[in-house]
Parts: structure tokens; sequence; C-alpha cells
């Protein structure tokens, strides 16, 4: 991608934001990018991403980049105006859609870009998702080389016919091979997502899925039980009944399989669905989403909260990059966060990690219903925190909904 010169940053939203917000970043500071492109459509997928085909000539990689710069420079002039000063970056997760489609190159483009606008923390972890087939011996040493300090692996399983079934085109075996060419590459933090319940997976299925993890040697492991989103392909072959929706039961009974088999292999549990294998393997920047951290999202449908403001970016990228070339922030809208909305968002995330929640950040009838849990078996009293305890974890959101009601 060609290097080009922004025209000064944007100095007003699209949609009006609340200048207060931006006074008081709480730390960690993250940056979330997004990069909305993808070869194909994966049939379980509802994010924001398109094809080549569905963008036609309306937006491409070099218009979104100039976009991207622009949204930078004005996050950062956003901050220097109302606080005075630009947060130093503690985390960059690059998403997707499929990052790793820019190649070494283009991946390096956008953290240049980055670190033009916003200072990195010395220790600052940079994460991008990719897709094993984008991915190659080359590529991994080129965004190593540029400062990326973290892989993320979309492996989802290693049947082919579950593979088939999620639409994914990569063969079984480039997952665990990518994971290794990362390792070759120098990053000491691999991390590979897996989905479970997908209709036609089998036990035997999933132990081959965790025993190419395990053998692929990564410190980290996602794991996703099928969601069923409206709107998706997935969706409306279940419509249709060409497949079953996923059986809660089994999803319970999958997740168990995979937390003993990885915790005799070395991993454990810090979120619900996410494991990690050694000091430092976690992942800083969703644990920043998960306890109370801000973050500016930056790219088409980026979602971005900051001091108690949430506020979200249009989603074509087309549109996107016609609203920063006009002067404007891309906002789409935003909300402010009552105290009630804050407490409600604390209790629903903290609760899934392994350190719990703090009996301060309930209020006494929650407190109370709390210890209800912890008579049931599902929630465990850690002096001042609630655990959730192995039962707890099959049945996660309803604890929340049963302590919060």
């Amino acid at each position: 991608m060609d290097t080009v010169t922004s025209p000064p940053p944007a100095t007003a939203a699209a949609h009006p934001l609340p200048s207060a917000a931006f006074s008081r970043p709480a730390h960690p500071f993250g940056l979330y990018l997004h990069v909305p492109f993808c070869a194909t459509r994966c049939g379980y997928c509802d994010f924001n991403t398109y094809t080549a085909g569905e963008l036609g000539s309306s937006a491409s990689p070099q218009s979104w980049l100039d976009g991207v710069r622009r949204e930078l420079e004005s996050a950062a002039a956003v901050f220097a105006r109302e606080a005075g000063a630009v947060p130093t970056v503690d985390t960059v997760f690059v998403g997707g859609g499929t990052p790793s489609l820019l190649g070494a190159s283009g991946l390096t483009d956008l953290l240049d870009a980055t670190r033009a606008a916003f200072d990195l923390a010395t220790d600052a972890e940079v994460t991008t998702e990719s897709n094993p087939e984008s991915t190659s011996p080359a590529f991994f040493d080129g965004i190593r080389a540029a400062g990326y300090t973290r892989v993320s692996l979309g492996m989802q399983s290693a049947a082919p016919h579950v593979l088939a079934a999620l639409d994914r085109t990569h063969t079984p075996g480039r997952a665990v091979a990518a994971a290794r060419e990362a390792a070759d590459a120098g990053f000491t933090h691999v991390n590979l997502d897996l989905i479970y319940g997908t209709p036609g997976e089998e036990d035997a299925d999933l132990d081959a899925s965790l025993a190419a993890v395990i053998d692929a040697g990564v410190d980290h492991v996602s794991a996703y039980a099928l969601i069923v989103e409206d709107g998706t392909a997935l969706a409306r072959r279940v419509r249709r009944g060409e497949i079953p929706m996923p059986d809660d039961d089994v999803l319970a009974a999958r997740y168990e399989r995979i937390d003993a088999t990885l915790g005799a292999a070395g991993f454990a549990w810090y979120e619900v669905s996410n494991f990690a294998r050694g000091e430092g393997a976690a992942c800083r920047h969703n644990l920043g989403y998960w306890d109370g951290g801000d973050w500016w999202g930056i790219g088409p449908g980026a979602h971005s909260h900051v001091g108690g403001t949430r506020f979200w970016n249009v989603k074509h990228p087309a549109r996107y990059a016609e609203t920063l070339a006009g002067g404007l922030l891309p906002v789409a809208d935003s909300e402010v966060l009552t105290d009630d909305d804050r407490h409600l968002e604390r209790v629903m995330l903290t609760v899934r990690l392994r350190t719990g929640v703090a009996a301060e950040d309930l209020r006494p009838a929650e407190r109370d219903r709390a210890d209800d849990a912890v008579r049931s078996g599902l929630l465990d009293r850690r002096g001042d925190r609630y655990v959730l305890t192995d039962r707890g974890r099959l049945l996660a959101d309803g604890v929340v909904r049963d302590v919060l009601d």
C-alpha cells in the first residue's frame, strides 16, 4: 500500500460526542483496528465484513487505509484537545474480517499509521488476527519485524466435514502449520480459535482438534460454542431444516471435554471461553474490555468505549472513507452509560473471569443472590470475590441473570 499525505484531522464527529468523556480515559487504554475485508463469507459469521464482490468499486483497501490514518489522527487530536494529552496505548488489536489479506506490508503500514498518531507503551501487546490460508513464513517474519507481538489464528476445527459445515476454506492441517511458522518467526504468544458444537461434529472430531492445538505448541486457546446468528447463511439452513440447532446439552458436554483436555495440557481458563498456558499468555487487550478499560475502535463499524461513553462508526467502508475525507469523524451514534449501565456491565463481564466479581461491586440484594448461588454450587466465595465454579461456567449467563435479577 502506498503512503499518502493525510489532510488535517477531523475536528468534529458526524454524530456529536460529549467532550467530557475524553477528559479521563481509563488505564489500560487500547486501540481496536477493524479490517473489513474477507476472501469469502463464512456461513456462521455476522461480523461487519465484505468480500470483493460485495464491495465492487465502492471501496478498496487503499481508501480504507486512508480513512484509518485520518481516524487515528483525529482520535489523537480529540484527546489532545479535551484531555490535554494523548493517552499511551497499552494494547493494539487488529481484527476483522481477515487482516492477513493485507499481507505483511499492509499490516506494517497499519501499525506505522498507529505509531504516527499514538505513542505505544514499551511493553505494548500488538495482536493481529489471521486466516491460516493467507499466511506464510514470510508473512510472519514481516509482521514480527514490524512490531506485532501476538497472532490469533482461526482454526475452528481439525475435522474437514466440520470446516465444510462452517464454510471455512482452509485445509484442516494449515492452522497448526501456521502456528508453528509464527513460533519460528519469534512469536511467543499465539492463539488458536476453536468453535465447538457444529452440527455433525462428534466427540472424536473435537478430540482431534484439541490434540492438534496442543501439538501446535500455542500458549492460548479461545473456544466458542457455535451460535446461530440471525441473518447468516447458517441461520437460513437451520430455518429450512437442513441442519439442526446446536444442542445445549451437547455444548455443555463439549465444553467440559475442552476444559479437561486443555487443563491436563497445562492451560488454565481465565475467562469462560479463553484458556492460557504460562505467565503472560492471557490476551491483555481482551482483558481491557472485560475489566473496565477504555478503547477506541478504528475502522468501519468499530465500537469504542471512552470515559463512560460508548460510540460506534458507520458500517460501510465506502461511507466510512467518505465521511473522514469530508473532515468528520465517522461516528454513527453514541450513548452515555448511566451508573446502572456501568454496574450491569461490570458484573456481567467480571463474573466471567477467573478472578470473579468483587463483593463490593454487588448491591446488597445482589450479594444475597450471589450467596444463594454459592449454596447452589454455581459460585465460590473466595475472600472478597465470587468466582464461578466448574458447574457455574456451564451456566454463566444464567448465573449473571440470577444475581442481577
